[in-house]
């Protein structure tokens, strides 16, 4: 399975689907000394879904409020890290699949120098019960 499993705190917020605009929300991070673990942004009816995955939370949280964004609430996922090889995701989502857990969504990618990484979603009633099998801190 994976290198190191971990539970994340992810934010989300609409932004308006217009060249630049992401660049402007990472601008103001980066400005406020944010570190992301995780960025994605996707298109959601006339507008662009943003979620982020801070490594601090209070720092981000503190950032979004300067300025102004219209957060939705913070909710729970898993981060995955590891050495890459051949079926790197398949030990963790068996035993989830074996549970019953359905995972809502997952993103998946190389980093480089062999290591991977992957973000992945369950309900909230399912968390607890994703991380005691995972072995997520």
């Amino acid at each position: 399975m994976a290198d190191s499993i971990r539970k994340v705190t992810y934010f989300s917020m609409a932004i308006s689907n217009k060249a630049g605009e992401g660049a402007k929300v990472l601008s103001a991070l980066a400005d406020g000394g944010v570190n992301l673990l995780a960025f994605t942004g996707f298109p959601r009816g006339k507008r662009a879904q943003v979620d982020f995955v801070p490594e601090d939370t209070k720092k981000f949280v503190a950032v979004a409020k300067k300025a102004g964004w219209d957060m939705n609430p913070k909710k729970t996922g898993f981060l995955l890290q590891g050495m890459d090889r051949v079926g790197a995701l398949l030990e963790g989502l068996q035993k989830l699949a074996d549970a019953g857990i359905k995972v809502t969504a997952m993103d998946a990618v190389v980093g480089g120098g062999g290591r991977y990484g992957a973000l992945f979603w369950v309900k909230p009633k399912n968390v607890a019960k994703a991380a005691k099998l995972l072995g997520a801190k």
